[in-house]
């Protein structure tokens, strides 16, 4: 077993370099959290205000943004496509493809529910309706559970951007949080070789990712590619991108989505039709500042403590977590698929699966059933892979994916019931808790009333239910996290208020679980060679050993692991079990 797992260290050491990721500042510690744990051991309000004060570092990188010429030119550009009848693509991977999923749907169901509450205005605007599309890494059944080892393959974003027959004039608008994911640059190049217009956008020194990493280095420099650089330092947990980085990024892309269906929509509609659709000039890095500082305000701070101190003695408990929502479901729904790859946390549970353990939060819509329900949340109908032995080989994927293809097609994402159809391993664990989740606007949308009725027919089994809002409003509430905001005409404020918000209570609960040591996850998988390489630094920093006794030590604990049955238990971490090994043993040398 040693002499195999030593290989694999060996190989990992010296062939896959370019996978070594501790001079990214996306993947190093930030000073500012560095006793994270601490903090909320002390006081949950504390910790949290600690969490979400490095999404304060945004703003400067944001007001330098908003005002570069390559910013300009990507709205300019994205006007110019959807007026003449052409595609804007959004491509990310893990936070990021999830990210451009949602950004897709921003744009989708604002049409969908302009049609219905102003058609007099659809109609002058609805040829541009199918005009925005999204790539994620492993399509959208990666929405829910995590294909992370595909995003190490070029060529498998390169078949994902033919799939959607990327064309010249089409825009592309790659986002990888390090600036590295490989299947992500693939999606660049295709484009790219295809006479699209690429812009692509990420959160690391365009210098240092140039200096290290060729795949980078290679994508920043082809002349075909417009570089914005969101750099605003380390995260507040090390290497959770799905933090700090996608925010700037939601920020970024989502103003720019905007700005382009508001340059666009002052070609055809009168002052009255814009205003109806609160179309106007927003200053976006003034708007973004003011609502991160109000909540930041003690009141909200001690709120999400509260609910943060509601799901972590839920969770000790062994309890289950259920949210509901409708208008803001796929943010929630973000978060919440977040949380298993980013602390192992038992993943989404097919219908039919009865073996595996029930994930400890999930999302349901309780107006509609499951299939509705997906089309509702994407605007759209879901976009699956449906690869074949063939196709993975014409690809050069590994020998496993070609002898075994994964399931990554439709009839596998709706087996994930996210509607409103009874589901008893919800409420097969006590205690178990109802979370409602409402946003400040759709309190006063027409079919709010109908989703009440059906909430409270959808809660009534759960031992506890609470509602949290999030934005300010008349609705009662158990917790009420109030802001002030900009009416944009995709609703941009609230939606970054909503993941921020949601942000902060997974991680801050998972602090409070223990599974953040200082401000490091200490439970991680390892999916992909990005996260081996995170594993691998974590385990020499908590231990005090080198980069090399780690990687040994971790492969160890991979070639053990193999042979663990995960029946209805949860499986182990790799770091959690490499650092017991170690403590354990006492410090060894290789």
């Amino acid at each position: 077993m040693q002499s195999q797992a030593h290989q694999e260290a060996e190989h990992f050491l010296n062939n896959e370099t370019q996978f070594h990721l501790g001079m990214l500042p996306t993947e190093q510690a930030n000073p500012k959290t560095r006793d994270l744990d601490k903090a909320f051991a002390i006081s949950t309000a504390e910790g949290v205000k600690k969490l979400l004060s490095v999404d304060l570092d945004i703003y400067p990188m944001a007001r330098q943004i908003f005002g570069s010429t390559e910013y300009a030119r990507m709205v300019s550009e994205g006007i110019k496509a959807v007026t003449e009848g052409k595609k804007i693509i959004f491509s990310g991977c893990g936070a990021t493809g999830r990210l451009s999923i949602l950004l897709e749907s921003f744009w989708r169901c604002f049409f969908r529910e302009m049609h219905d509450n102003h058609p007099g205005i659809y109609n002058k605007v609805k040829s541009v309706e199918n005009s925005v599309f999204s790539i994620m890494t492993g399509g959208d059944y990666a929405l829910i559970r995590a294909v992370e080892y595909f995003e190490d393959y070029q060529e498998f974003g390169r078949q994902q951007a033919r799939e959607l027959d990327i064309a010249a004039g089409d825009i592309l608008v790659a986002i990888t949080e390090g600036g590295e994911t490989s299947s992500v640059l693939g999606t660049v190049a295709e484009a790219a070789d295809r006479g699209a217009e690429v812009f692509l956008m990420f959160n690391n020194p365009a210098d240092i990712l140039c200096k290290y990493i060729e795949r980078s280095r290679k994508a920043i420099e082809d002349p075909r590619v417009t570089v914005l650089d969101l750099y605003c330092g380390p995260m507040a947990i090390a290497g959770s991108t799905r933090m700090q980085a996608t925010t700037s990024e939601q920020l970024v892309a989502g103003a720019a989505l905007e700005s382009i269906l508001g340059g666009y929509c002052r070609t055809v509609l009168t002052a009255d039709e814009l205003k109806t659709l609160n179309i106007g000039e927003t200053d976006y890095a003034e708007a973004y500042s003011t609502m991160l500082n109000e909540l930041l305000s003690e009141k909200n701070t001690g709120l999400m403590g509260q609910y943060i101190d509601l799901e972590k003695n839920t969770y000790k408990d062994h309890g289950l977590v259920t949210y509901f929502g409708n208008a803001f479901m796929l943010d929630i729904f973000t978060d919440t698929t977040e949380r298993s790859p980013t602390f192992m946390l038992p993943p989404f549970r097919k219908y039919d699966d009865t073996v595996a353990p029930p994930s400890w939060a999930f999302v349901k819509n309780p107006l509609m059933p499951t299939v509705e329900a997906w089309d509702r949340v994407l605007g759209r109908q879901p976009r699956c892979l449906e690869w074949n032995s063939e196709l993975y080989r014409k690809m050069g994927a590994p020998d496993a994916l070609v002898a075994q293809p994964p399931l990554l097609d439709k009839t596998q994402i709706i087996k994930f019931n996210i509607g409103n159809e009874e589901d008893n391993s919800r409420l097969s664990r006590t205690p178990n808790v109802a979370v409602n989740v409402i946003g400040r606007k759709e309190v006063s949308s027409p079919e709010y009333k109908a989703y009440k009725i059906a909430i409270e027919k959808a809660a009534v089994k759960f031992q506890k239910r609470v509602v949290f809002v999030i934005g300010s409003c008349d609705e009662a509430a158990d917790y009420n996290i109030s802001f002030t905001t900009v009416n944009t005409v995709l609703n941009l404020m609230d939606r970054l208020a909503v993941k921020l918000v949601l942000n902060t209570v997974s991680t801050g609960t998972m602090v409070m679980m223990g599974r953040v040591l200082g401000n490091w996850m200490s439970w991680v998988d390892v999916t992909n060679k990005k996260l081996k390489d995170r594993a691998i630094r974590l385990i020499s920093d908590i231990c005090e050993i080198s980069y090399k006794e780690a990687c040994y030590s971790l492969h160890e604990s991979l070639e053990e692991l193999k042979t663990y049955s995960a029946t209805d238990k949860e499986k182990p971490s790799p770091v959690q079990f490499t650092i017991s090994r170690i403590k354990m043993a006492g410090k060894t040398s290789v």
